[in-house]
């Protein structure tokens, strides 16, 4: 997926980048498989901003993506390759052999008119969905599941993969793209390949018009704010963070500190952590 430079013939096109969309064959989604997505920028039950800085944006409506990948041994076909408003990865839409629809991750290299199969024994290909304990060694795979039968939890975005380097006893040993190595239950399914749209990460916005855009407020920075606003404020002029370390608004230390709970329940599945 080639990225497309603008020239600066207008501020909001200096340093502006955008998909070329080459790989999208449909522009019209699946009707069936749509499903209502409401706004709720940031906010909770009681109305109260739990997570700042959302807000706005084009209105969208959900995609009903199949992570479960629970039609055994029945072929489907790649009917077209769709653009998602609520993630980085392209969708694609498969027809299956009895008449039902669904949406999948777009794997890299997958094309239209491919046939891919989800089971417990199905050829090593990419799009193909079948249980960890069966793929070789060195596989890479996306969409994999932590607990089996829920449906692929990690490795979904764009451009993602993990590898599996080890089968012991129970479990399968993943290197995820975070570089972390951990234990995943050897029933658990995943997908071969790596999702599509690999490019993603090379996007420059160009304008913060672009960011409201996609529903993202703007981040005011504490220095910049009244001491009753934040710990980083107030002071005359351009002043310092005032503290040994930077800190959040509510007086938490921020920047590099480790936020996992200790004693977690899947602790004994991290064999290194991420970097």
């Amino acid at each position: 997926m080639p990225i497309r430079i603008y020239r600066s013939y207008t501020p909001g096109t200096r340093n502006r980048s955008v998909s070329d969309f080459k790989e999208i064959t449909k522009s019209k989604p699946e009707k069936s498989l749509l499903a209502k997505l409401s706004s709720k920028a940031g906010r909770n039950n009681r109305g109260i901003i739990t997570i700042r800085h959302r807000g706005g944006g084009h209105k969208k409506r959900y995609r009903i993506i199949d992570f479960k990948r629970d039609k055994h041994d029945i072929e489907a076909k790649v009917a077209g390759i769709e653009y998602d408003p609520n993630r980085n990865a392209r969708l694609a839409l498969l027809h299956y052999t009895d008449g039902e629809k669904r949406y999948i991750l777009h794997p890299k290299k997958l094309e239209v008119g491919n046939t891919i199969v989800s089971g417990m024994l199905v050829p090593i290909e990419v799009g193909n969905a079948m249980p960890l304990i069966n793929m070789p060694l060195g596989t890479s795979v996306h969409n994999i599941e932590l607990i089996p039968g829920r449906g692929g939890q990690i490795v979904r975005s764009a451009g993602t993969s993990a590898q599996i380097i080890a089968k012991e006893g129970n479990f399968v040993t993943l290197r995820l793209p975070s570089s972390e190595v951990r234990l995943v239950y050897k029933d658990c399914y995943g997908t071969i390949g790596e999702v599509g749209n690999s490019e993603h990460k090379n996007l420059t916005a160009g304008k913060a018009g672009r960011n409201r855009w996609l529903g993202i407020r703007p981040t005011v920075r504490g220095v910049v704010m009244n001491p009753c606003d934040h710990p980083h404020g107030g002071g005359e002029g351009r002043s310092p963070i005032g503290r040994s370390k930077p800190v959040t608004p509510w007086g938490k230390p921020a920047l590099g500190v480790k936020t996992r709970r200790k004693n977690k329940y899947s602790d004994f599945c991290i064999i290194r952590k991420r970097k």
